[in-house]
Order: C-alpha cells, then structure tokens, then sequence
C-alpha cells in the first residue's frame, strides 16, 4: 500500500471517531433537557482540562459555568487539571457553587463520552457532596 494510502487511512479513522461521539450526543441530547429547576450538567473533556456547564434549555441560557481552570481551582489542583483526581475536585466545587444558586437537582449530560475515568468522577464526586442527579 503507498504511502498516501496509509495517511487517508488514518485520517478517515479519526475522523470516525469523532462523528461517533457526535452521533452518541445527538442521541442522548433528544431524550433530555433542563429547565431553571433542575438544570443540564453539561459536560466537556478536553486532553487537559474539564469543563462543566448548568444549562437551561427552555430559555437557552447558561446558569453557571466551572472548569479545572477556573482561577479559583488552578491553586487546588496544580498539576492535576486533567486526571481524574482533577475531575474529582472539581464535582466537589460544582455542587458547592450549584448549592450557592440553590440547585439541588440536576439532568446529567455526559455529552457522548463513555462514563469511564474522568467523566464517571466528576459524576461520583458530585453525587458524593450531595447533588442529586
């Protein structure tokens, strides 16, 4: 096989991958939405950071927003932005700052990602601390 076979090959591969994400979020995103009372945690898993979201569907709003970093939790977290102990942190503060807006109740929205590693600890973490989902 030439060479330039071999490198579309490996773009159209990656290029799968993604839409099979996408596709898996589109799906999850038909059955669920949040309103003011009980709000999308939305969820965005970069390679180095983790970023969440509270959102209101009904007036298409963002009602908070917190990622690993956030100011306030770069001292906390130091090295560990992108690991799952970072993504533990960070479910904690989540429900700190949710129980500051009085969210108690949340739609979880793992936004196509497998709940696996870093996406199942912000989850457990804020079940943990008290948000209910």
């Amino acid at each position: 096989m030439p060479a330039e076979e071999l490198k579309k090959d490996r773009v159209m591969a990656k290029w799968l991958k993604v839409t099979g994400r996408d596709k898996r979020h589109k799906r999850i995103r038909k059955k669920i939405s949040g309103s003011k009372e009980m709000p999308r945690l939305s969820i965005y898993r970069s390679i180095n950071h983790l970023y969440v979201q509270l959102v209101d569907d009904t007036t298409g709003t963002t009602i908070l927003s917190l990622s690993t970093n956030s100011p306030d939790l770069k001292d906390k977290l130091k090295k560990d932005s992108g690991n799952v102990k970072g993504a533990a942190i960070l479910g904690g503060q989540l429900v700190e700052h949710c129980k500051k807006h009085g969210i108690e109740k949340v739609v979880f929205d793992r936004s196509g990602y497998l709940y696996h590693g870093r996406v199942k600890a912000l989850a457990e973490a804020a079940r943990k601390s008290g948000l209910k989902f």
